[in-house]
């Protein structure tokens, strides 16, 4: 049945596009770590895995990262939603987020910058490409090295603008067509 649809602001249509899970990327940078919250992010490539990211230039963490060429990009699920939230309204100024926010810091394996314990998953990333980052503020890392709990389906939270979430829900599995078509 065909939808009814009217003009929308442009400067809403995020709330429509920006689906991917919300994640905290951590950085560490002369003896400084700091997370931001980040929900503009996508897959590029698969391998090596590629995946781009924007971060605003006002950010500290972007004047961290493109010094360090390197960090870690969490997925928080539902439970954090509160640290998510905070540390999406703190400044790196405020003090340590680990400490502010409970979060456990652990070494990473491949990067300086640290993994979050709580998270789910953890992607090691290093720089792969930073043509964009100057114009557009637009991060291509490689992920080297993967962590990620054995969670069937993790309730990842994702942004919808203007203060509100949604949390991943049902899972529909069409795994047998893919397997049929190939694919």
């Amino acid at each position: 049945m065909p939808l009814d649809k009217r003009d929308f602001p442009l400067i809403d249509i995020r709330r429509h596009l920006e689906t991917g899970p919300i994640v905290l990327v951590t950085s560490q940078w002369q003896g400084q770590s700091n997370i931001m919250t980040m929900g503009w992010h996508s897959m590029m490539q698969f391998s090596p895995a590629l995946v781009g990211c924007y971060i605003w230039e006002g950010n500290r963490s972007h004047a961290m990262i493109h010094a360090a060429r390197e960090c870690v990009i969490n997925v928080p699920t539902e439970d954090l939603a509160d640290q998510v939230v905070q540390i999406g309204n703190s400044h790196a100024d405020a003090g340590d987020k680990f400490a502010a926010t409970g979060l456990t810091s652990v070494t990473a394996s491949r990067v300086g910058a640290p993994l979050i314990a709580e998270c789910y998953a953890s992607f090691e990333c290093k720089l792969f490409d930073d043509q964009l980052v100057h114009d557009y503020s637009f991060f291509i890392w490689e992920v080297v090295k993967a962590h990620v709990a054995d969670i069937v389906a993790p309730r990842t939270i994702h942004y919808r603008g203007q203060g509100t979430f949604m949390v991943a829900g049902k899972e529909l599995d069409f795994r047998a067509r893919f397997k049929s078509q190939n694919l």
